[in-house]
């Protein structure tokens, strides 16, 4: 009964739909376990490029069956644009299963996301302003509308009214802005309810009844370590658990069901967003990395900050996913530098740290100790085996692996999907 996480070992963006997409013709279920529509994943097929952002990788595979789990927030809007741009492009999406007890976006969380975000201006999140948070903090308060909520009419009203009350105050007193009807956000989300009505299920139980049946289920995290609620650079992070300990709560699957937990880890380091990155270049070396890597956001658009590898957060995602596996994506973005620098360790008030400070005033003070590993120039998006690798990329990689604290299982040397080094079987 084989349970793996995939996972984000940065702050996102790794490239988790390439290495999902790539097992899933060897699973038979692949689950998103948390965030919503403010993912984004690049998955390219063929000369075909689908950038998903709420469904799950898996979507792509035929054999697969793709689940939203319950941890995942869905905004029912998205879930059909989604739904209906990969069916216009023959996809075939009606293996899809959307967890009842999943929690919905709905048009008052992103009014409120918009403009609390603007009313906070320099201190602002970064957030993406797709009501992601909002509609977590009403889970949490408990007046959140589920997925099954919307079978039920007089449920749906009473839980729109309660959730609306609060918020109107809001809106109208401090952010000067009108009130929301609750009849329109009700007649709108059951319209969107039976069209995601075949969709529907209880996923945990098919799930659970799956790997009973010796069937393989691939959790996937929608974001990275450091943007974990919890374990990342709060107050920039998301508002949910991308780390391991979510893909249990976000699937109803058990811990001792897991046998292999993942890490995504880009061979050097990017962001979007606010917060700390230690590693962020502002010279032509970032410049360099973004334009080759097409470091833009696949959901917002924006430019991602870049920066060299690091270490030090490589060890952190181990130690809190307790990952067992490494795959390392976009080793041929780093082709053409004569020395690459790897960030060993910090310096914090002049002290060396070789782990992740538990302070958010140290880590913004932190300053990376860098060793430099000499480069390569020649082209690697062919090779197809680790020995094919240039002998100084062979040597970064076994750097990063010696590093990070647990073994590199694959390599990614370009953006198709052939374009992989498996070094150790992930199943």
């Amino acid at each position: 009964m084989p349970a793996l996480v995939l996972l984000g070992a940065q702050w996102g963006d790794e490239g988790k739909g390439k290495a999902t997409d790539l097992l899933g013709g060897s699973v038979d279920y692949v689950v998103r376990y948390q965030g919503g529509n403010n993912a984004g994943h690049t998955v390219v097929v063929g000369d075909q490029k689908y950038a998903l952002h709420l469904l799950p990788s898996g979507i792509l595979t035929p054999e697969c069956t793709p689940v939203i789990g319950n941890g995942v927030v869905v905004d029912p809007a998205v879930l059909l644009s989604e739904l209906s741009g990969l069916n216009d492009r023959g996809v075939d999406t009606s293996k899809l299963l959307v967890s009842g007890n999943a929690h919905l976006i709905t048009p008052y969380h992103t009014t409120v996301d918009k403009v609390t975000e603007r009313f906070l201006g320099k201190r602002k999140i970064g957030t993406t302003g797709r009501g992601i948070g909002p509609a977590y903090a009403d889970k949490i308060n408990r007046v959140g509308i589920r997925v099954q909520d919307l079978y039920d009419e007089s449920i749906l009203e009473q839980k729109v009214e309660a959730a609306l009350d609060g918020k109107n105050q809001i809106l109208a007193k401090l952010y000067n802005r009108r009130a929301i009807e609750a009849g329109q956000i009700v007649e709108e989300l059951l319209g969107y309810g039976e069209q995601i009505r075949p969709y529907v299920a209880d996923t945990a139980l098919i799930l659970n009844k799956a790997l009973d049946e010796d069937k393989v289920v691939l959790m996937e995290g929608g974001q990275g370590t450091l943007l974990d609620v919890d374990h990342g650079t709060y107050p920039f992070v998301t508002s949910s658990n991308p780390t391991a300990g979510g893909a249990c709560t976000g699937t109803g699957v058990g811990p001792t069901k897991i046998t292999r937990v993942i890490g995504i880890l880009k061979a050097y380091t990017t962001r979007v967003g606010a917060g700390p990155f230690p590693t962020e270049l502002f010279d032509e070396d970032g410049d360099k990395l973004r334009s080759i890597g097409h470091e833009y956001g696949v959901t917002t658009g924006r430019d991602r900050r870049c920066g060299w590898f690091d270490a030090v957060i490589a060890r952190y995602a181990t130690r809190v996913n307790g990952l067992t596996d490494f795959f390392l994506t976009k080793l041929d973005i780093l082709t053409g530098w004569e020395q690459i620098p790897v960030c060993v360790a910090y310096e914090i008030d002049g002290k060396r740290v070789e782990e992740l400070p538990f302070s958010q005033t140290d880590f913004h003070h932190a300053k990376p100790v860098y060793e430099y590993l000499p480069g390569w120039t020649e082209d690697i998006t062919k090779a197809k085996t680790f020995s094919d690798l240039p002998k100084n990329a062979q040597a970064y990689v076994k750097a990063l692996e010696e590093m990070s604290g647990a073994q590199i299982s694959a390599i990614g040397v370009g953006p198709g999907r052939t374009e992989t080094i498996e070094i150790n079987s992930f199943i």
